[in-house]
């Protein structure tokens, strides 16, 4: 594996500290956020300077039970040539489902069951995309906040048996980890002995914080020790091939930045011998690779009408599944509508403003989106809300609805619901 060394996520609110950041290896960026064939000017200078550049995937949904999309597959690997990568990574989560019709997104990473069925989908998945792309990939654990009933793997098994069938790398997220440690009780120690490190491809380090017996993994806070520590327990057993400190919001001065990597820096560089250099990944067990379609088809319906159940309860009010925390799955629900507003502001920065501020949009969108899921991505999502406050001849102020009004024309390319179509559509949506 490429020796990578020490760095940062990219983010274009940060592009120029990043730039100046003393010593840096390499960057890692969204690959979902950038164009090949219009690459920041940034990320160019920093490849020429010879800083090495990770596309890191948000949205193939790997563990769910439907197969890759090609598309979004061609697209990553497009991403990986532009940059020079030397890999790509992605996520063990579902972010979609497609069982039963229609279509739900998640709009964040959701665990997968550590299940035979769900091992079976994602081993298959995993290959599809191997060899769909130009160059190797890696796949993160991700944290959670809700655990599923009836698993059948710890996460050191499920990780094993993932990396011996299909000799994928393994993207460890140390921060995960301990968000895991807090919100399902697991041991990161534990899962450090039992995953095959020799397949490690690097590592994230990022913050979050705890309240009410719950860690959010915010990437918004300062790296805590209690992650730095979970990274020396890493460090005395493998000397990782690479680090990265993940950033994505509230971004600190440029020497807060500086001042955890450099935590990070002495957290590799303890006194004493290093331990050994990871070693190449096994190859692919091809016997395990031989499974029947009539297996893997039923195993994806199996998987795909529980991740459709747990995934409805979240993001469209419907009953929670038998066996889930149904406090957790609130939390879980919350975290979710409050991420999507925040993207949704993002994408459609005009829409707070129209709005009367933070606040009075936030809780607009929030009443929009409880029993209102998200099907077409974050931009269909801001117009769906702004649509969805015309029907209700919101705001009401006149000035700013025709503002809406004028926003919602230009980008939905055709001339909002008449008055009369508003009403009866209101009126629909009350006898519902």
């Amino acid at each position: 594996m490429a020796h990578l060394g020490v760095g940062i996520g990219w983010r274009p609110e940060i592009a120029d500290a990043v730039e100046r950041l003393p010593g840096l290896d390499w960057v890692e960026v969204v690959a979902e956020n950038i164009c090949p064939g219009h690459l920041p000017a940034s990320l160019l200078r920093l490849r020429e300077r010879g800083v090495r550049v990770v596309p890191h995937g948000v949205s193939l949904g790997l563990g769910g039970a439907h197969r890759p999309d090609p598309e979004k597959l061609a697209a990553l690997g497009e991403r990986a040539v532009a940059l020079g990568a030397p890999l790509v990574t992605e996520h063990i989560a579902f972010v979609r489902t497609t069982t039963p019709a229609p279509v739900l997104e998640a709009g964040h990473l959701l665990p997968v069951p550590r299940t035979r069925d769900a091992l079976d989908v994602l081993c298959e998945n995993v290959r599809i995309a191997q060899d769909a792309l130009p160059v190797p990939l890696a796949l993160e654990n991700i944290a959670a906040l809700i655990s599923w009933p009836g698993e059948e793997m710890t996460e050191g098994q499920f990780l094993s048996e993932l990396v011996e069938r299909t000799g994928v790398r393994l993207l460890i997220d140390v921060a995960n980890l301990h968000t895991n440690r807090v919100n399902r009780g697991e041991d990161p120690a534990a899962v450090l002995d039992a995953i095959p490190l020799e397949a490690l491809a690097y590592v994230h380090v990022a913050g979050g914080f705890e309240r009410d017996g719950v860690w959010h993994d915010t990437h918004a806070h300062p790296v805590p020790d209690v992650v730095l520590d979970v990274l020396a327990q890493l460090r005395r057993r493998v000397d990782p091939p690479g680090v990265l400190l993940e950033r994505d919001d509230d971004f600190p001065p440029e020497g807060e930045l500086a001042g955890e990597l450099e935590a990070i820096r002495n957290v590799l560089t303890p006194a004493g011998p290093r331990p050994t250099a990871s070693r190449p990944a096994p190859p692919r067990n091809s016997a395990a690779e031989a499974t029947p379609d009539a297996t893997s088809d039923a195993a994806r319906t199996r998987v795909g009408l529980v991740q459709a159940a747990l995934l409805s309860a979240l993001v469209a009010g419907t009953p929670v599944p038998e066996g889930f925390d149904r406090q957790r799955v609130g939390v879980q629900s919350r975290a979710l509508a409050a991420k999507r507003a925040a993207v949704v502001a993002k994408v459609a920065p005009e829409l707070p403003g129209i709005l009367g501020g933070e606040k009075a949009y936030r809780e607009a969108f929030l009443a929009y989106a409880r029993n209102r899921p998200m099907t077409g991505g974050y931009r269909r999502d801001a117009l769906d809300f702004a649509e969805h406050l015309l029907i209700r001849d919101l705001p009401a102020d006149p000035a700013d609805r025709r503002r809406l009004t004028a926003w919602w024309e230009e980008r939905a390319g055709t001339r909002p619901p008449r008055r009369i179509v508003r009403w009866a559509r209101a009126l629909v949506g009350r006898a519902a």
